[in-house]
């Protein structure tokens, strides 16, 4: 097993920035010899170690499922300031957001929804097994919620395919394209998700995305065009886009 400093180079000489925290993790696994080999030849740390942190949480993820940003920390914020007693996470991967807004507001009516059954299983892990759905955004919702969603929270891939080569190997390698490729201009899927926003939210309630700022002006179309009240929250950490059912709307 190697020693600590033997691990902070091994891990330094592979690129990682922070080795010295990331030794003391690996170290502390059941197998550390094994864990350090992954991190080394470039698995993700969430994934070696099968958690990330996430809004002071610690949530559980599996290999090949989308590790959760501190960035989309902003999206969290911004749902809990607006609040809603009914929430559905679509395109939730490790169901890390729906589990941190619900952390903040307390006991909440709470649906997570993904495509890919990795990320279903893991979220399941997190959410409990009964609220978490397989499939394609709101197709696999059930009806009961029509027309009475509060706060839809959506990390969906917002990532240009053609910048998908840019991003760093432990993502693109690592991570489910679903999660990362957001099609020509990297609104593909907030474009669907918009489309559909208007039958399930309450009146008054809020569709929140997260974007590149770079995208917000094409995201605040899309969501006027499907009649949603457009507002943008501009978090030190990341740009969330809204659209509400009827009068609310998020900070500009």
């Amino acid at each position: 097993m190697d020693g600590y400093d033997e691990t902070v180079a091994r891990l330094r000489a592979a690129g990682c920035v922070f080795a010295e925290e990331e030794a003391a993790l690996l170290l502390d696994l059941p197998d550390p010899g094994r864990a350090i080999a992954r991190r080394v030849a470039g698995e993700p740390l969430e994934h070696v170690l099968g958690w990330a942190e996430f809004a002071g949480l610690r949530v559980a993820v599996d290999a090949g499922v989308f590790v959760p940003r501190r960035r989309t920390e902003a999206l969290v914020r911004a749902a809990v300031a607006a609040g809603g007693s009914v929430v559905v996470d679509l395109c939730c991967g490790s169901g890390a957001v729906g589990m941190a807004v619900e952390a903040a507001l307390g006991a909440v009516d709470l649906t997570a929804v993904d495509i890919d059954p990795r990320a279903v299983a893991c979220a399941r892990r997190n959410l409990g097994a009964d609220r978490v759905l397989e499939g394609d955004l709101y197709a696999p919702l059930p009806e009961r919620l029509r027309g009475r969603v509060d706060l839809l929270v959506v990390n969906a891939p917002y990532v240009p395919t053609d910048e998908i080569a840019l991003m760093p190997p432990e993502a693109r390698d690592h991570e489910p394209m679903v999660a990362l490729d957001g099609g020509s201009d990297g609104l593909d899927v907030h474009r669907r998700v918009a489309e559909g926003a208007p039958d399930w939210l309450a009146p008054g309630g809020l569709l929140l995305i997260e974007a590149h700022e770079s995208q917000v002006a094409a995201a605040e179309a899309v969501f006027a065009g499907h009649g949603l009240v457009v507002g943008v929250v501009r978090d030190p950490e990341a740009t969330v886009v809204t659209g509400a059912l009827g009068t609310r709307q998020g900070t500009r």
